[in-house]
C-alpha cells in the first residue's frame, strides 16, 4: 500500500518537474531542439557530434574490410596527438613545486625505510648473535 502511495507521489513529482522543465525550456531561447531530455536530478547537455564519420571509417579500411597495419599506426598517432591536446600542462612554477614535493617525499620515505632496515638488522644480530 505504501509503495502505491509512493509511486503516486513520484508520478506527481515527475509531472511537476516536467512542467518546470517545459517552462524553463520556453524561457531559454538559445537551446537547441535536439537536446536530450533531462533525467531526474541531472542536467541538460547538448548532444555531442560523433568523433568519426562513416566516410573517415571507409577511408581507413582496406578492400577486405580490415584496417591495415599502417592505417592502425596512423590512427594511433592521431589519437595520441588528440589526447595530448586535452592535457592541461603545468606552468614552470607548478612543475618546480611538484618536483620539489616529490623529491622531499621520496627522501623522507628513503630515510624511514633505511632507518627501519638498520634497526631490524641490529635487532637480528642482537637476537641471533654475531657469527664471528
Amino acid at each position: 500500500m505504501a509503495d502505491k502511495n509512493r509511486r503516486g507521489e513520484d508520478a506527481a513529482d515527475d509531472h511537476l518537474d516536467d512542467e518546470a522543465l517545459d517552462d524553463a525550456a520556453e524561457k531559454d531561447s538559445d537551446v537547441d531542439d535536439e537536446e536530450e531530455p533531462v533525467s531526474r536530478g541531472g542536467t541538460a547537455t547538448r548532444a555531442r557530434p560523433k568523433a568519426e564519420s562513416a566516410d573517415s571509417k571507409s577511408k581507413a579500411r582496406t578492400e577486405g574490410g580490415r584496417v591495415g597495419i599502417f592505417g592502425r599506426i596512423v590512427r594511433f598517432v592521431r589519437e595520441v596527438v588528440a589526447e595530448l591536446r586535452k592535457v592541461i600542462w603545468p606552468t614552470r612554477k607548478e612543475l618546480l613545486t611538484y618536483t620539489a614535493v616529490v623529491v622531499v617525499f621520496v627522501s623522507v620515505m628513503l630515510a624511514i625505510v633505511a632507518g627501519l632496515d638498520f634497526a631490524f638488522a641490529k635487532g637480528v644480530l642482537w637476537v641471533f648473535g654475531n657469527p664471528s
